[in-house]
């Protein structure tokens, strides 16, 4: 018997669900990024670059990349819809550094 899969969608920004699809317990949360990734809309205004652009929410907590579905105790159990839908949120990366004011005004 192999592990059971666990439905997944994921809902970004403006409702729009991507990325349906059944996924194994091992995955990690950063390999469900990188599709994600790869499968988001090209008409939408925001996108994300990279898997560092994304965070996923479940259950009220954002996950960690380096770990699995598993892991994250994602398991669909007895709801009654029988998949789990994630938020995603678009969070740019950005620079650290925010010494460009300070060099600007000497």
């Amino acid at each position: 018997m192999g592990e059971e899969l666990i439905e997944l969608k994921f809902r970004i920004y403006d409702g729009t669900d991507i990325a349906h699809s059944t996924y194994a317990p091992s995955m990690t949360v950063a390999n469900l990024k990188l599709k994600i990734v790869a499968e988001w809309p090209r008409d939408k205004i925001i996108a994300p670059k990279s898997i560092k652009d994304l965070k996923l929410i479940h259950a009220g907590k954002v996950l960690e990349n380096n770990k699995t579905l598993a892991d994250s105790r994602i398991t669909v159990g007895d709801l009654p819809v029988g998949f789990i839908i994630m938020h995603v949120v678009v969070q740019p990366a950005t620079g650290k550094n925010k010494t460009g004011l300070s060099s600007s005004l000497s």
